[in-house]
C-alpha cells in the first residue's frame, strides 16, 4: 500500500485552486454551427464581465457616484449632488427661442396660394411594354375568334343551301303520276343554281 501523508500543517490546503473556468453548452461539439454559436455566447459573456471590471476599476478611481448626480436635488445630501460653480437649471426658454418667437412669422403669398397645383406625375408601370404585348396577343386571339365564327356560320349557311337544293332536286326528279320528271319545278333549282354561279341575283 501506498504511505499515507502526513497531517503535519493544513495538509496542502492553503495551495491556490486552479480555477478551470466557465463553460457554455456541451463541451464535446463537433465543428459547425452549434459550436460557433456557443464560442460566440462565451465571448460575449467574457467581454461584458472585463467591461464591468474596468468600470469597477474607474469608478474606484474617480470616486463616482453609483448613479447620475444630475437626478439628485440642491439639498447636497448625496456626495454627488450638482456642483455650485454651474448653471442653474430654470424654467425660462432659452434666448434663441424668444428670438425665433418675436419674429413676425412670414404670410404665405397671395401668387402662391392661389396659383395652379402642380400635376401629379404618372405612376410608373414597369411591364407596360409586356402589357401592351399582352393587349395585341388579346386583340388578334378575339380576331380570329369572330373570323373563325364567321367562317363556321357562313360554311353552315352554304351546307343548308346545298342540303335544301339537293332536296328540291330529289323532289323534281321523282317521278309525277305516271313515272316523269316534273320539269317545272326542276326548272326553277336549275335556275336559281345558274344565278348564284354566274352571281346574278
Amino acid at each position: 500500500m501506498a504511505p499515507k501523508r502526513s497531517h503535519d500543517g493544513d495538509g496542502g490546503r492553503s495551495a491556490k485552486k486552479h480555477n478551470k473556468g466557465f463553460s457554455v453548452g456541451p463541451a464535446n461539439l463537433p465543428d459547425g454551427t452549434h459550436r460557433r454559436k456557443v464560442q460566440k455566447i462565451k465571448k460575449g459573456i467574457i467581454h461584458k464581465a472585463k467591461l464591468k471590471k474596468e468600470y469597477a476599476k474607474l469608478k474606484a478611481r474617480e470616486d463616482l457616484p453609483d448613479q447620475n448626480p444630475a437626478y439628485y436635488g440642491d439639498d447636497g445630501e448625496h456626495e454627488g449632488a450638482l456642483p455650485e460653480d454651474g448653471p442653474e437649471p430654470s424654467m425660462e426658454p432659452h434666448p434663441d427661442r424668444v428670438k425665433m418667437l418675436q419674429e413676425p412669422s412670414p404670410e404665405p403669398q397671395p401668387e402662391q396660394a392661389s396659383g395652379p397645383r402642380r400635376k401629379k406625375r404618372p405612376r410608373p408601370q414597369p411591364f407596360q411594354k409586356e402589357a401592351g404585348l399582352g393587349r395585341q396577343k388579346k386583340e388578334m386571339a378575339e380576331a380570329q375568334r369572330i373570323a373563325r365564327e364567321e367562317a363556321e356560320t357562313e360554311r353552315a349557311r352554304k351546307l343548308a343551301e346545298r342540303e335544301r337544293f339537293r332536296k328540291a332536286m330529289a323532289k323534281a326528279r321523282h317521278g309525277g303520276l305516271n313515272g316523269q320528271r316534273k320539269l317545272g319545278r326542276e326548272s326553277i333549282v336549275l335556275l336559281e343554281k345558274a344565278r348564284r354561279l354566274t352571281g346574278k341575283s
